[in-house]
């Protein structure tokens, strides 16, 4: 039987988004979680028992705000997503690494692919969730975490912007080979995910193939609050 979770991914326009990702790195979902979803996932910052460490980003020179790790075992609707994305995702992660010359050889479960993490020392979970208060900005930054990484991840806008807070859009940047670097702000509805890149991607040239380099942040928060759910597929060492 199909998991509710698996249903809501394979209802997504899936042509669409991984036309998107062909074209620019980066592809807005359309909405994936009601709103009564994204205000318990929200509240769940508040409960220290659902993660396994909180990182303070000034601290780092990350930018300005907070994020917290959730540890294991994760909520069973995050186990359930990230599975099921994963999953629509595997067969376009192997079809960019085979054109930037890379073996392609996710697995189909995203099971069978963290068993491969853990085998190489990746153990920790990487699901997160993200707080940004009024002048909070979260750098260009990318989320490697070990040797393996999935090449896809994505964000979740729990908040409602103009309502909950204004700025703080989510931002792309794409280095091209010898090229000026190009930005892109993509703007979310509450419950919307972005899909991104998570380092490099495939476009295609005149002679083949290159590879372009991402990035990602967010803008600084004007007012309000913003909490955001990140989904990555690779655990972290």
């Amino acid at each position: 039987m199909t998991s509710p979770a698996a249903s809501r991914v394979d209802a997504l326009d899936w042509p669409r988004i991984d036309a998107n990702l062909a074209t620019r790195g980066c592809a807005a979902t359309g909405v994936l979680f009601t709103p009564k979803e994204c205000a318990a996932l929200a509240a769940m910052y508040e409960q220290p028992q659902h993660f396994r460490s909180r990182v303070v980003m000034q601290r780092h020179g990350f930018g300005q705000g907070e994020y917290q790790y959730f540890a294991n075992p994760l909520p069973s609707r995050l186990v359930a997503f990230r599975s099921a994305l994963y999953e629509r995702l595997a067969p376009l992660a192997n079809a960019w690494a085979a054109a930037m010359g890379q073996s392609a050889d996710y697995p189909p479960d995203h099971a069978a692919y963290l068993d491969r993490c853990h085998a190489a020392g990746q153990l920790r979970p990487t699901p997160l969730l993200l707080r940004y208060d009024e002048g909070d900005y979260n750098c260009l930054h990318q989320d490697l975490y070990g040797d393996l990484q999935f090449p896809l991840q994505l964000t979740v806008l729990l908040s409602r912007p103009g309502d909950d807070f204004t700025g703080g859009e989510f931002v792309l940047t794409e280095q091209r080979p010898r090229m000026q670097s190009r930005a892109e702000v993509v703007p979310l509805a509450q419950g919307e995910a972005v899909i991104f890149a998570v380092n490099q991607r495939p476009v295609a040239g005149t002679r083949g193939s290159y590879r372009v380099t991402m990035r990602h942040g967010v803008s600084r928060v004007h007012s309000g609050r913003r909490h955001t759910l990140g989904l990555i597929f690779h655990d972290a060492r």
